[in-house]
């Protein structure tokens, strides 16, 4: 049971993260899109599609999983695993941004360009990082 857990917490792990770093780089192509263009109507409906299909069930799996799967194997006590989850709520503020800006985009009302959204594509792959050095090395 505790395998086919880690398998599912896993797995919507990869499939939060491939959108935590793709949504951003819609956003780019969709900032630089003429406003009420055919473009940035076709980046609207990706946008929608990839936070309400792939990245919102993954994260609901992943906070689902992820503390029942620590619970099981006896780990809500150590130092690592609370880093981590310190880790995790950094990624899920940042989805629920994402989420955000992209209302922004569908309202007419976004400020930041691509430069901007550039640069805060690498903030999942900085958390990412922090996240698998603690589970792998565990230091606490």
């Amino acid at each position: 049971m505790d395998l086919w857990l880690k398998a599912l917490h896993i797995i919507a792990v990869i499939s939060w993260m491939a959108g935590l770093l793709y949504l951003p780089r819609l956003f780019v192509y969709h900032a630089e899109a003429e406003a009420g263009s055919k473009q940035g109507e076709t980046f609207a409906v990706m946008e929608r599609r990839l936070l309400r299909a792939i990245m919102n069930p993954a994260m609901i799996v992943v906070w689902i999983s992820g503390p029942l799967l620590a619970w099981r194997m006896g780990m809500l006590k150590d130092g690592w695993l609370h880093a981590k989850f310190l880790l995790v709520c950094g990624l899920t503020v940042y989805h629920h941004a994402l989420g955000l800006w992209r209302k922004q985009f569908i309202a007419g009302t976004m400020t930041h360009d691509a430069k901007f959204f550039r640069l805060v594509n690498e903030v999942p792959t900085v958390l990412m990082i922090g996240i698998v050095v603690l589970v792998v090395v565990k230091p606490w």
